[in-house]
Formats: structure tokens, sequence, C-alpha cells
């Protein structure tokens, strides 16, 4: 059976955005890169249901981030077994693709360029395979580009190139499956435990539009729907849009994370988060909940949260 060693969270990235998508009117090019990398999530997502239902041991590393001399590369997902650790590069892509082997270029029909994922996974088995060497272990690794979408076709593919379509995705997983259940050893384990701790978290965003805290939209958003559309009713809040009912607190403490979220640098204070919440009749009742959360540092006009 897998052993999961590192869960798939939705990207800190993707989570900037959806937040920025609720509060402002994102650029046509950030809303491509929303869109493009919800898709990426999705997909992803998607293969994991694949893998979660594997019967063959092994260990599942989802979303590494890893640097081998000043070079960084992504995983989306790694399966270690025995002897062999398999690499995948997961991909969304939807409508009819061409293949142009020769130039190693992929095209969406008619005529548009689209990056060719199959560069990338070079890359990343590369620097992989030597990052592995550089730690003393030893195994075989195969890599593959996933195309998971039904909705996908490539034309002119060569059969050897190492893609797996979504047709072909339970003869793939049923020959890891009669890979069998060896038992996997401490140094597996050690191995997933140093590549789990060289995965690196807060690496800087590239895509991420430029905000302030004046020009985003204030409100607490349903838990549900994400409208502004609430209102509030004693100790709960209720969406006009939706019905969803939920605790008045829960929905202060839920606004206060998306501003930590999208504003990590600023102190957490009653005026500012009565600000932000936009909706609440006092501060006195913003105040309340952050004291029964957080802890209080400073006095009087001084006082933040943390």
């Amino acid at each position: 059976m897998p052993i999961p060693y590192k869960d798939r969270s939705e990207p800190a990235e993707l989570v900037i955005y959806r937040l920025l998508n609720e509060r402002m009117n994102l650029m046509e090019k950030d809303k491509k890169n929303f869109i493009n990398l919800q898709k990426g999530f999705e997909g992803e997502k998607l293969f994991d249901h694949w893998t979660e239902a594997l019967q063959s041991n092994c260990l599942v590393i989802n979303d590494l981030l890893l640097n081998y001399k000043g070079n960084t590369f992504q995983l989306d997902s790694t399966l270690i077994f025995q002897d062999t650790i398999y690499l995948f590069e997961v991909k969304n892509f939807e409508g009819d693709h061409l293949y142009d082997s020769g130039s190693e270029r992929l095209y969406l029909l008619p005529d548009s360029e689209v990056n060719n994922p199959l560069i990338q996974l070079k890359r990343s088995e590369s620097l992989f395979r030597q990052l592995l060497q550089s730690l003393g272990y030893i195994f075989s690794i195969k890599a593959f580009v996933v195309f998971i979408n039904q909705d996908f076709t490539m034309y002119n593919t060569p059969p050897k190139t190492p893609f797996i379509f979504s047709s072909q995705m339970k003869r793939f997983f049923n020959k890891l499956n009669a890979i069998g259940i060896p038992k996997l050893n401490e140094k597996h384990k050690k191995l997933g435990d140093k590549l789990i701790s060289l995965h690196m978290d807060n690496f800087p965003y590239k895509k991420i539009p430029t905000y302030n805290f004046h020009q985003l939209g204030k409100g607490i958003t349903c838990e549900n729907c994400h409208s502004f559309n609430l209102c509030i009713e004693g100790y709960t809040v209720y969406c006009e849009d939706c019905g969803y009912r939920g605790k008045f607190a829960d929905a202060v403490l839920r606004s206060v994370r998306e501003f930590r979220i999208l504003f990590p640098e600023e102190k957490i204070t009653t005026n500012v988060i009565y600000e932000w919440c936009n909706m609440v009749e006092s501060k006195k009742r913003i105040r309340t909940v952050l004291q029964k959360k957080y802890k209080k540092v400073g006095v009087k006009n001084n006082t933040y949260y943390v």
C-alpha cells in the first residue's frame, strides 16, 4: 500500500490569487495565470486519485520544490519503490495538440506554440539524479509527463516518448500494481525524510500581481460560495446568496487568516481587522474575538495580536 509521505495542499500562490480575485479586478494576464494555476492544481488532484489507489508498497511525496547547486526544480509527484523512483510532471492541458519530434516543440492547433513539459521533465530528472548521487543514493529513475485531461489529444507522438495519456492511466497503474508489495526499509524512509527536509516552502512567487490594502475590497466573504453578501445575526453570519450559516467568530478569524496571507508583514490590530471586515457594528466585537484566539502584545494604541 502507498505511504503518503507528503500530502498535496493548495499552492500558496494559488491561494493568494484566489483571495485577490475575490477582492479586486485582476488584469487579463493575471486572470489567465489564476486560471492556469487553478487548472494545474485540479489536474494534480485527479492524479492523486490514482496514486492513492495503488496496491504496491511505495512512498508518495507530492509537490517537492528542490534546489541543486543553485538550480531550482519542481516535482509534482514522486513515488519511491524498492529499487526505482518514478517522477511525474502532471499537465491538465485541453484540446488538440501537435508534437514536432524534430524540434521538440508542442503546438495547440492550429498554430499556437505552448511550453513542452518534456523539456522541463528532462531538466528535473537530471537535477534530481545529481541530487540523489550527492546524497549517496543509487536508484533507477523513470520520469513521465502525465496528460491527465480526457479532453486532450496529441498528434504525431513518437511511441517511446515518456508521455502518459488519460486513456493509458489504468494500464500504467496496473503495471505499478504488478510490482507487488516488497518491503521498504529504513533507507527508503530516510530518503523520504531527507527530500521533505530539502523542500523549499518559502520560494518567492514570480507572477503575483502587485496590490495594497486600500485597493482591495473589504468585507467578510462566505466560507461556502465566497460571496460578500453576508449578514450578521447575533452570533452567526448568514449568506444571502447561498444560504450558508456559520459562527460570527469563525468568520472573523477566517478573515484574519486571509489578511495574514495577503499582508504577512502587517500587524494584526483591532482597527485594521475592523476595517478589513467592514461589516461589524463595533470594534469591541472584533477585539473580543481577537483576544480569545490570539495573544495580546503592547498597551493602549500600540496593542496588536500574535
